[in-house]
């Protein structure tokens, strides 16, 4: 059993077997994804995120365990461990006791009470704590030595080594703490001298504000800490310090006399000076580590969303970059996303070129056969889908039967792509504004074969996401991805590498190798063929066969969830009902019969049969919804169109834990409050919105000098 099972199983309140084979499988090299879905039995059917929990609990006692090391080896350095100690050490897997048992004797810089030790003060220190002398100063006389000029030198000595102890003490920590968790505020103030600067006004709510820490919201947290990196703000957590004083007096104050009152002005000086402060920037670190992870989970779950939008599919698709003085770029692609054709026309203001422009376009459509465009929600995007449809309109007079759909498409991440070494690798002949266009065509197909090129971070769904722990941020958005890449699935045959790269077990090399061998060799006509890949083992193989699709392959099962490890249970099922497996898969009838109990072995159970019937339902399906078109109000195109009451169409752009942005078609989101999502209490956005969703919202309040725009879809 892993030394971590039981600590991690209580943690997580799970069955301590299932955490095991977990961690085991873990270890084995398998991948989340793989784990979650082919290895049910083992695991008792935990989940992706069960799974994630498991190994980053997994990491952090792991690092733990080395702290611990690095502890106990330093403390025995110094020739101090104890038998005791040592036992507390080896007990301890909370973070902040740890550091606590450990802080007495942590090398630190030359302070204040180390100085007073060098001069040999600690025993007077020791002698005021007892609080026994009647006169302390006549007992400081006898250490007036050297550095130590006079006995009111010696008591000041001694009084910084009490000073240090208390703010070292685990019990004052612990009552401080105590009180940060009850009491503590969090205070934002304007730097005076920044307090008119135009850039400060987006911090203006928090010139003059405090609350409590404990009910700060993590996008309020993340603002005020980001004013405050930026200069404009002076941020602080701060408690009841008469209280933790009096509270610490009582703890180290014994009685009245001369000695107590040494005493009970180094424990205030210790407070004020080192305890304090020093709880005041744990508990800093730790409410932006919690800010970071709801933010963190408000991103993740977005890009989850974006990544897993409803595909077109492969259509020839017509591809738009909007522009007005620059022109549209327009892309022309097959249904395998391949560049055709590529152009740029000039419809609006200020060239004007509208009748060549649509020209253009109805020959564009004609010759490469178009069925769908995508057309940027950037900059002219109304304008340029006005001028689609009315020269879509134009054609239909001539042939009713045209059936081509119009549709708007996130543009953000495009420019990043568009820049990137991935573009330049796709399109080295061809500069960022096509490789724009391509991009923005492509997502219509399948956003998320075509977002997976594109850094997360660019793609704008997130929440203060460049002020969070940027490695938690890189690891919780690469699991994400991963997980959808393998929920989808990916088809062998078209992939690109960097799609391929997120399949379970391949990584940037693997996916690269199976490009080059496509190329070399054609099409894959089987799963077992990528074994013939360049470094693609056995290992490599297991993870990752199952999320590839090969549609059309000779054997149906290559283009399903159906592991290739259990193709021999479906051949077995095919010939107990005397047929094959492709009609086991088109009949339903020859499904029905079968007893998956009689398949049941010592490695396969009723989880994995469960998941190959439902597969052979629907063999290699797209778990995502089906795509639909969407039109704004075409009497509100800017922020002065807006009038309080209106009703307006909208599309959810981003969802924070306060409310989701919309987009109204005005060049400005606009917010729906989380009090104003729905007539019932919300305690989470995503329970009533998901990205991209076409919703209706009320017009509630229009700022146009702070150029915000509040909705609501109560009505």
């Amino acid at each position: 059993m892993n030394i971590f099972t039981e600590k991690i199983a209580k943690q997580l309140s799970l069955p301590e077997k299932s955490v095991d084979n977990t961690l085991a499988l873990l270890d084995e090299g398998c991948t989340i994804p793989f784990i979650s879905r082919y290895r049910k039995e083992r695991t008792g059917g935990l989940n992706e995120v069960q799974i994630a929990q498991i190994a980053n609990l997994n990491e952090k006692f792991k690092e733990m365990a080395k702290r611990k090391e690095t502890i106990i080896s330093t403390i025995t350095e110094q020739g101090k461990m104890t038998d005791e100690l040592k036992k507390r050490i080896d007990n301890c897997w909370e973070a902040t006791e740890l550091e606590d048992i450990y802080l007495p004797f942590k090398p630190k810089r030359r302070t204040r009470a180390a100085v007073a030790r060098e001069q040999g003060l600690e025993p007077l220190a020791t002698i005021l704590l007892m609080q026994r002398e009647n006169d302390p100063e006549q007992a400081a006389h006898r250490f007036v030595k050297g550095d130590v000029k006079d006995a009111a030198a010696a008591l000041k000595g001694a009084q910084d080594i009490i000073a240090e102890m208390v703010s070292e003490d685990e019990r004052s920590r612990n009552l401080v703490r105590q009180s940060f968790r009850r009491d503590a505020m969090i205070v934002s103030k304007v730097v005076k001298a920044k307090k008119d600067d135009n850039e400060a006004a987006k911090y203006s709510d928090y010139f003059d504000w405090s609350e409590p820490l404990r009910r700060c919201s993590s996008h309020r947290l993340l603002a005020m800490r980001r004013g405050e990196s930026e200069g404009f703000l002076r941020v602080g957590i701060k408690t009841d310090d008469e209280s933790c004083i009096q509270r610490l007096k009582r703890e180290f104050v014994k009685g009245y006399g001369k000695c107590q009152s040494l005493v009970s002005e180094a424990v205030e000086d210790g407070y004020k000076r080192l305890l304090e402060p020093s709880i005041e920037t744990e508990f800093a670190a730790i409410s932006k580590e919690k800010a970071d992870d709801e933010a963190i989970e408000v991103f993740t779950g977005n890009l989850r969303q974006l990544l897993l939008d409803a595909p077109l599919g492969q259509k020839r698709v017509m591809g738009i970059d909007p522009g007005f003085r620059t022109g549209c770029k327009v892309v022309c692609l097959d249904a395998q996303g391949n560049l055709l054709h590529h152009e740029a026309i000039f419809p609006h203001p200020p060239v004007n070129h509208l009748m060549q422009a649509t020209m253009h376009v109805m020959k564009m459509l004609e010759d490469y056969r178009i069925e769908a465009i995508a057309i940027g929600n950037g900059t002219a995007s109304r304008e340029t889908k006005v001028f689609v449809t009315d020269t879509l309109a134009t054609l239909r007079k001539q042939n009713d039967s045209l059936q081509i759909q119009v549709f708007t498409v996130s543009e953000d991440g495009a420019s990043v792509y568009s820049a990137s070494k991935t573009a330049r690798d796709e399109f080295p002949d061809e500069d960022v504004t096509v490789r724009g266009a391509v991009s923005i065509g492509r997502r219509l197909m399948d956003p998320l074969a075509e977002l997976v090129k594109i850094d997360p971070k660019s793609i704008g769904v997130g929440q203060y996401q460049h002020d969070v722990d940027q490695g938690k941020l890189k690891k919780s958005l690469d699991q994400t991805v991963e997980s959808c890449v393998n929920t989808v699935g990916v088809n062998l045959n078209t992939a690109s590498q960097h799609l391929l790269m997120y399949v379970s077990g391949l990584g940037i090399t693997l996916a690269g190798n199976i490009v080059e061998y496509r190329k070399e060799h054609g099409p894959f006509t089987s799963r077992a063929q990528i074994k013939k890949v360049p470094r693609l083992g056995p290992a490599a193989f297991e993870q990752c066969a199952g999320f590839l699709r090969i549609p059309n392959a000779k054997n149906p099962l290559d283009n399903s969830a159906v592991h290739p490890e259990s193709y021999h249970i479906v051949e077995q099922m095919a010939k107990d009902q005397q047929c094959t497996v492709k009609e086991l898969i088109e009949k339903k009838e020859l499904r029905e019969r079968i007893d998956i109990k009689r398949y049941v072995n010592q490695d396969v159970g009723i989880p994995t049969l469960k998941d190959i019937m439902n597969e052979l339902e629907k063999p290699g399906r797209d778990p995502r919804e089906h795509i639909e078109a969407f039109e704004f109000d075409p009497n509100v195109k800017e922020v002065d169109d807006l009038v309080e009451g209106m009703i307006l169409p909208g599309i959810v752009t981003n969802i924070t834990n306060f409310g989701a942005f919309v987009d109204i078609g005005v060049h400005q989101d606009g917010l729906v409050h989380i009090s104003q999502l729905a007539s019932k209490f919300v305690k989470d956005p995503n329970d009533v919105v998901h990205l991209h969703q076409h919703v209706k919202v009320k017009v509630i309040d229009v700022d146009r000098k702070r150029n915000r725009i509040s909705l609501s879809m109560r009505f």
